[in-house]
């Protein structure tokens, strides 16, 4: 990681070719870290923590700023009708029973995190809003305004927290009750207090960008924080330079957690301009990357591609938090490190995942996805990867969320029905692909990327190698699979292997004059033709997790054949023909 260039400065220069290599394999945390983490959390139960804890707390707030954001109607509506939903996940707002928590992690976030307030606001005026939203204050204060527990008091949840009670302060010290109000007040300087101790130990990535936002918000709202200002800035500035890959992806990869991290920044954007102060231009400047680099993962109708557990967000939501931003930039199409690659042309655009995948420490239930990619034409997408799962409905199974994760999931060759990089039982991501080369080339007639992994080299026996290529007419998109022999392992016998092309929902398939044809009705009429060579073509069901978390039945074409021990090529190209 590097400090971001100037914002003038060119960020999308073609590298001829690039290797790039996941530090620290397929391991989670050592045995060491874990037992500091656990005694970290021990250390919380102390009474030197309480004690670091105390102190006066404000009177009051020197601002509030306002949340540039819309909340989620739906869980807005839920909470009119007096229930807490995440995900398909629903508790009455007068039995959440936190004491005894019966809820999944997701739900603890959002709730500990208080995201639910801007639903919220977002469908209720405020004095339909604030005897909601005190109910469920009065009962964290209860439970967990004392009490320091991993799910309510971990770095990021107390920067996810303090950020949201700062844009909705109105709803929630509102009252006339001045011992509820101070007792909110006192709440505000304990999270302070705790995220100066912590937020330094929050891991690379989202967390720690969140848990130091949240440092900074507290330095500027709570009365004498200019010293947890300046404190909370140098935080800010070392966690984006750890956190965020020179061309402004996070180094968890996930186009979820960059959306969250750009709107996390432009939240205390807000907070500054209610103090009328500038954010720091370090920071300013990680944010306008940032923006580049979430737009080079949209497709034509502006929404996000499905990569690392994320959904396919709506373009008008991925609109509204750019302008909300101020940011005006163009789509990163050459990613380096982060690793999406983006070929436009015409109305056509694909994205390749043309990188490792992010090590363990760094992702939360990442995907085994090397070389996959997405596609679409315009406003429709044609090839998807089934996405989501990360924003999956809970009340899907563990096992079908477990399988969104896999590599026959996303739209890339999968050899001997194995995953090119393992997933543990525990979720994180194991053994696998190590290294990827990756080499682009531009030209007036095409854009083509080449990359090869080495997923299945010591478990197999070959190397994956794909080369994907559009016309500068948006109208071809030629792609060629590769497995090629690799290492000294003596090979038997033949190795089967499937390519899969999951479709987006509402395209309809018409069999061409062979079998190794098909044509692609979409649904907004253009026709797009499927060729193949080199396997056997079929058409299968598959399903894909659509904005609001839910599976959504589709198809995906299947090019399935064996490689012998020398290795073996097939081809196929998409070509739009009306």
């Amino acid at each position: 990681m590097t400090e971001p260039p100037p914002i003038d400065e060119p960020r999308d220069g073609i590298d001829v070719g690039k290797r790039l290599v996941r530090q620290g394999g397929g391991t989670g945390l050592s045995l060491s870290e874990r037992v500091r983490d656990k005694l970290q959390r021990l250390a919380w139960r102390t009474p030197l923590h309480g004690l670091r804890l105390k102190g006066r707390h404000p009177l009051k707030l020197i601002a509030v700023a306002d949340d540039p954001f819309l909340g989620d109607l739906d869980r807005g509506a839920a909470l009119l009708a007096g229930k807490l939903m995440v995900r398909g996940e629903a508790l009455p707002l007068d039995r959440l029973e936190l004491a005894r928590p019966k809820f999944s992690a997701a739900f603890a976030e959002h709730l500990h995190g208080f995201a639910w307030l801007r639903d919220l606001s977002s469908v209720a005026p405020r004095v339909t809003a604030v005897p909601i939203a005190e109910t469920i204050m009065l009962q964290w204060l209860a439970d967990h305004g004392e009490r320091i527990t991993e799910a309510a008091w971990n770095a990021a949840t107390c920067g996810r927290r303090m950020l949201s009670w700062i844009a909705h302060a109105p709803l929630i010290l509102s009252s006339t009750d001045l011992l509820y109000r101070s007792q909110v007040l006192h709440a505000f300087a304990r999270t302070a207090r705790h995220l100066d101790g912590e937020a330094g130990k929050a891991p690379a990535g989202i967390a720690a960008i969140v848990a130091w936002t949240g440092v900074v918000a507290a330095g500027l709202v709570i009365p004498g924080g200019d010293a947890r200002r300046a404190f909370g800035e140098t935080g800010l500035i070392r966690a984006l330079t750890t956190s965020v890959f020179e061309t402004g992806g996070l180094v968890g990869r996930s186009p979820a957690d960059q959306l969250d991290a750009v709107m996390t920044l432009a939240a205390l954007r807000e907070i500054y301009a209610a103090r009328r102060m500038t954010m720091p231009e370090p920071v300013a400047a990680h944010l306008t990357i940032m923006v580049s680099a979430l737009l080079g993962v949209c497709h034509g109708d502006g929404g996000l591609s499905c990569w690392q557990g994320a959904g396919p967000v709506p373009g008008e939501r991925i609109a509204d938090v750019v302008a909300a931003t101020g940011v005006r930039t163009r789509p990163l199409r050459h990613a380096g490190d982060w690793g999406y690659q983006r070929l436009a042309a015409g109305r056509t655009i694909a994205i390749v995942d043309a990188a490792p995948p992010p090590v363990a420490r760094a992702a939360h239930e990442g995907c085994a996805s090397t070389l996959a990619f997405e596609l679409s034409d315009g406003g429709q997408r044609i090839v998807v990867n089934c996405g989501g799962a990360n924003i999956a409905a809970l009340t899907l199974s563990a096992d079908l969320r477990r399988a969104l994760r896999s590599t026959a999931a996303h739209s890339t060759l999968v050899l001997s029905d194995t995953n090119s990089t393992a997933i543990q039982p525990d979720g994180s991501l194991g053994k696998g692909v190590g290294v990827v080369d990756m080499a682009r080339q531009e030209s007036d007639a095409i854009s083509r990327i080449e990359g090869s992994h080495d997923g299945y080299a010591k478990r197999l026996g070959f190397q994956h190698r794909r080369v994907l290529t559009l016309s500068a007419d948006g109208r071809d998109v030629q792609g060629e699979d590769m497995l090629i022999p690799t290492g000294r392992r003596a090979r038997r016998g033949d190795t089967p292997f499937v390519v899969r092309f999951h479709l987006a929902p509402g395209i309809a398939i018409e069999a061409g004059p062979d079998d190794q044809t098909a044509f692609l009705r979409l649904p907004n009429g253009p026709v797009w033709q499927f060729r193949a060579k080199g396997a056997l073509l079929s058409v299968e069901e598959s399903l894909w997790i659509g904005p609001d978390g839910l599976p959504v039945e589709t198809f995906q074409l299947v090019l399935a054949g064996t490689t012998p021990p020398g290795g073996h090529d097939l081809s196929w190209r998409f070509h739009k023909t009306r």
